[in-house]
């Protein structure tokens, strides 16, 4: 397997839902009008505290700053795995779990924060530009790895790469954070870029209008989550949403896998995380990977979310309760 580092540099912001009305203008441009700003990685994900944004640094140019933005303060890096000649946004996403022992695991062993992203199409890992050193260290052994430039696929030098970059002793042991599970059934979609004018009305209106007064979700399991993300990444767009939304939607432009299996989700986080953490995505993705569960991950500003398939739900919140309960 070859692992990509992307040309992308992306920023990762939140944008309070009282300020969204600053930012319709710039955020349609983005969605809708790639073009006029050049910006090639755009992720917006609507959560029930805020809206979490994804963007490379064209994208950021087009976002004003306010007292409504909060913004990170690293610069985030994009990998993408690669296998059987695939490009990185070429097939499928096979799910995080199928990355957690060769990318997530190491990675947290090796206390590098990371945070996912994944689409349709494939899965993103976003590491802080710092700790790029410490990631070629860490997976040299299990890929050739490769960056990208101008469009072109250049091989990584991983020689001299192990001096100062090994796992500390004495590691701390990552916080156990609490999930719970909405009874929001989800779709994970994509839809072709020339069909996307014919939906426009509708994702405005779903992103911008279609708002019920905030309300913090509950320590208890849920019964529902304010949840919808929008990607358009070099081109390919990704959207989940859940499946009362989907009905408002045309049925033939929304294109999904051919099983079009619906999904539940496990949302990670008593209180927001931060992102200097490591190992919030190992504590799903490795007991999942275990029992071979495929799970989609998104994270945001606040909290983590994996979508796994509705009918492995159950097993899934009683194996992470379990680890919970253990401690380990």
């Amino acid at each position: 397997m070859d692992l990509h580092i992307l040309e992308h540099r992306v920023r990762v912001l939140s944008l309070a839902r009282r300020g969204l009305w600053l930012y319709t203008h710039p955020l349609l441009k983005l969605l809708f009008l790639p073009q006029r700003c050049r910006c090639k990685f755009f992720s917006l994900t609507e959560t029930p505290e805020d809206y979490t944004i994804m963007l490379d640094e064209e994208g950021f140019k087009e976002l004003p700053p306010s007292e409504f933005m909060q913004v990170a303060d690293s610069t985030w890096l994009v990998l993408s795995v690669v296998s059987n000649g695939c490009a990185p946004s070429g097939c499928q996403a096979t799910g995080v779990t199928k990355i957690a022992r060769s990318v997530i695991a190491p990675l947290a062993e090796h206390h590098v924060s990371v945070l996912m992203l994944s689409t349709y199409q494939t899965d993103f890992i976003l590491v802080r530009e710092r700790d790029l050193p410490v990631v070629i260290h860490t997976l040299a052994g299990e890929f050739d790895i490769y960056k990208e430039e101008n469009g072109e696929s250049i091989p990584v030098p991983c020689d001299d790469a192990s001096n100062g970059f090994l796992k500390p002793k004495s590691a701390p042991s990552p916080t156990l954070h609490p999930v719970q599970s909405p009874q929001n059934r989800f779709c994970i979609l994509t839809v072709a870029p020339d069909t996307l004018p014919a939906i426009a009305t509708m994702l405005i209106d779903v992103l911008f209008y279609s708002h019920s007064p905030p309300k913090e979700p509950s320590a208890a399991d849920l019964d529902s989550i304010t949840f919808f993300s929008f990607s358009l990444i070099e081109g390919y767009i990704s959207i989940v949403m859940d499946a009362e939304t989907q009905k408002r939607f045309p049925s033939d432009l929304l294109l999904t896998s051919s099983s079009g299996e619906l999904w539940r989700m496990v949302r990670i986080g008593g209180q927001p995380l931060g992102f200097d953490e490591c190992g919030i995505v190992a504590q799903i993705a490795e007991p999942l990977a275990a029992v071979d569960i495929s799970a989609y991950y998104i994270s945001t500003f606040n909290f983590d979310h994996a979508l796994v398939p509705e009918d492995g739900i159950t097993e899934v919140i009683e194996l992470l309760q379990k680890r919970q309960e253990s401690g380990r």
